[in-house]
């Protein structure tokens, strides 16, 4: 019986393998989106370019504000 419904779902190996490496892909995403390193660099330059004068107060509360957002939420950070 192994055999043959190896034979059966032999043609969908390729599907399998793709939503394999997709799950990847993902994991991967992840864990870089939720790093603290990389958090860290964008608070630094969200605080760089309203030091500079692109960005507004406003502007720089809501862009740390979704940063911080992103981290909190449920699978992300420590």
């Amino acid at each position: 019986m192994g055999l043959l419904s190896a034979i059966f779902t032999l043609p969908l190996a390729p599907v399998r393998g793709v939503i394999w490496l997709g799950e990847i892909i993902q994991d991967e995403v992840e864990r870089k989106l939720h790093d603290p390193a990389t958090i860290r660099r964008e608070l630094e330059a969200i605080d760089e370019a309203a030091a500079a004068g692109q960005l507004t107060e406003e502007e720089r509360v809501q862009a740390q504000q979704a940063v911080l957002d992103r981290m909190m939420r449920p699978g992300g950070g420590a």
